[in-house]
């Protein structure tokens, strides 16, 4: 009996978090078409293509020009979603590129890292609201969550965490906000500034609910 009732309590919790994870969008561009951008995206201004290396497929941002470029992607939501993403960039000399993720439409919470600065970000459109020493290695992919729920005081809760692929996922989230006002719907989002004029590299993006 004992054995049934802790069986019963591990489903549960499973189930629970399934639920916590449920997918609303997953990208790996394994089947996207070459030299084309899927057609679940919105390409905001970049010239966006999915490239083959070897046998990966992901998005690519060309490292030029010099401006900044974002492509939304899955469900319109307000809160209660979580956004996941890899990417890759390079330094070139004493230059670097911004690297990041968004939620809430075009002009979004986003959390980037910024290696010129050697810290990750946190943004509201261009707000920022929260720095904090990141070290970035050049040529390497970086892992980015970024969440937003809405808490049982009525306030949104916005928190971020990025670490290098191949690293252990912090377990704490590393940059939170919160604010009383109402962020608008809209989808999620990934950004690119190839200040290095090397390309930026986006896969395994993934969109999920999200629970405070």
């Amino acid at each position: 009996m004992k054995r049934l009732l802790v069986g019963f309590i591990m489903s549960v919790g499973l189930i629970g978090s399934v639920l916590a994870q449920e997918k609303l969008f997953e990208c790996d561009f394994t089947k996207s078409e070459v030299g084309k951008v899927p057609d679940e995206f919105l390409v905001l201004d970049g010239a966006f293509a999915v490239v083959e290396e070897g046998t990966n497929r992901f998005l690519e941002l060309p490292g030029a020009p010099l401006e900044t470029f974002g492509a939304l992607f899955g469900p319109t939501e307000k809160d209660g979603i979580q956004v996941s993403a890899r990417i890759y960039g390079t330094s070139k000399g004493r230059r670097f590129p911004v690297l990041g993720v968004g939620l809430n439409g075009a002009v979004p919470f986003r959390l980037q890292v910024t290696p010129s600065k050697k810290a990750l970000e946190l943004y509201r459109g261009d707000d920022l609201l929260v720095s904090v020493p990141f070290a970035w290695e050049s040529g390497s992919w970086t892992k980015f969550q970024l969440r937003s729920v809405k808490s049982k005081e009525g306030e949104w809760v916005l928190s971020g965490k990025a670490w290098r692929d191949g690293t252990e996922e912090p377990k704490q989230w590393i940059v939170t906000s919160t604010s009383k006002e109402e962020p608008s719907a809209g989808k999620a989002s990934i950004w690119g500034k190839p200040y290095s004029e090397t390309p930026i590299h986006f896969d395994d993006l993934l969109v999920t609910r999200a629970k405070p």
